[in-house]
């Protein structure tokens, strides 16, 4: 089975790929490799699976030098004429697109940058699957897509027609037009809502990144809504055995197109999420108490039981033991990037 896994150099995108590498897949990666945080923790996730950074360049494969069954390119997904002749020429099987420009709060300050990437770039790939015969495209929605909903844990069947945030309503208008490729094309699709996903290889721009970073340094964390919030923190392991569980099994139904929750099922006041960093790391927080900020839901608290049922998924990794080894890749991460 030959996959293309989008957005491959970022956090979920490079984690799946080596898991689909353990399980013996022909793979071919792509990113943008953007700079809306630091590239060479990209490029560091990349080496991970043998791609290194002197070899990439626009539209040239290069070749992992640890798997001869992963290539990566460095392209992007509004790139209509290189994507388009991509497909021609690998003829994927199965397609998971990560690629998007992250970041709730930063959609606010650059929605042009969202709308190329999230919307345009999405378009891409659906006319692509389409047109190429792939056999299931799964693409990544968010938790944000149900905003301030009071109704918990959310469920798939919630409505989700109030975002507070443009990244949440372009999540939304990807799974509409998803749905809308698999009612006109029968392109079977499916959706994955991501809750507050963290662990090794973890975005520095995403809050246990940051508390951790701050906690370690000895520098102010800020603490939004006076630290009245919860999150469904979900270790990117988890993240990943969901993923794996739905990717060889589209929706055979009239119209092939399904979402699900990824997450924890078992949220956690913010307070206590950053006591359990002290606990950890044995040192103390230092915290600055502000308002709320303008594209934040007060919680998150996903019903996951929708893809037990189909697949038998639960989460196996419990907040201390997720946090523990992400503290342990943190500091071995940052001591050989200070050498």
């Amino acid at each position: 089975m030959k996959v293309l896994v989008t957005g491959a150099a970022g956090f979920i995108g490079s984690s799946l790929v080596s898991t689909l590498l353990k399980n013996g897949f022909d793979i071919v990666g792509i990113d943008n490799v953007n700079s809306y945080y630091d590239t060479q923790l990209k490029y560091a996730r990349l080496a991970q699976v043998g791609i290194f950074q002197e070899y990439i360049h626009y539209c040239k494969p290069t070749i992992s030098t640890t798997n001869s069954h992963y290539y990566f390119m460095k392209l992007d997904l509004t790139d209509r004429e290189e994507l388009c002749n991509l497909f021609k020429s690998e003829h994927f099987d199965l397609v998971v697109n990560l690629a998007a420009q992250a970041g709730v709060r930063y959609s606010i300050e650059n929605p042009y940058a969202y709308l190329d990437s999230n919307i345009y770039g999405f378009l891409n790939i659906l006319e692509n699957c389409r047109h190429h015969a792939v056999k299931h495209l799964v693409y990544a929605s968010s938790s944000s897509i149900y905003g301030n909903n009071t109704h918990t844990p959310n469920s798939e069947t919630d409505k989700t027609d109030t975002p507070v945030s443009l990244y949440a309503a372009m999540k939304k208008s990807d799974e509409l037009m998803a749905y809308a490729y698999s009612n006109l094309y029968g392109l079977p699709t499916t959706g994955l809502r991501f809750f507050t996903v963290y662990g090794p290889w973890g975005r520095p721009d995403m809050a246990p990144y940051k508390f951790m970073k701050a906690i370690l340094n000895g520098d102010t964390i800020n603490v939004f809504n006076h630290g009245n919030l919860s999150r469904d923190f979900t270790y990117i392991d988890d993240i990943i055995d969901g993923m794996m569980c739905v990717l060889q099994n589209p929706c055979t139904e009239k119209v092939p197109h399904k979402i699900y929750n990824i997450g924890c099922s078992s949220p956690i006041k913010l307070m206590d999420f950053i006591f359990k960093i002290e606990q950890i790391t044995g040192c103390k927080a230092l915290i600055n108490m502000e308002e709320m900020q303008p594209g934040d839901v007060f919680s998150t608290f996903a019903d996951t039981s929708l893809l037990q049922k189909d697949f038998g998924y639960e989460p196996k990794v419990s907040i201390f033991k997720g946090l523990t080894q992400f503290y342990d890749w943190f500091r071995s991460y940052h001591t050989n990037a200070v050498r």
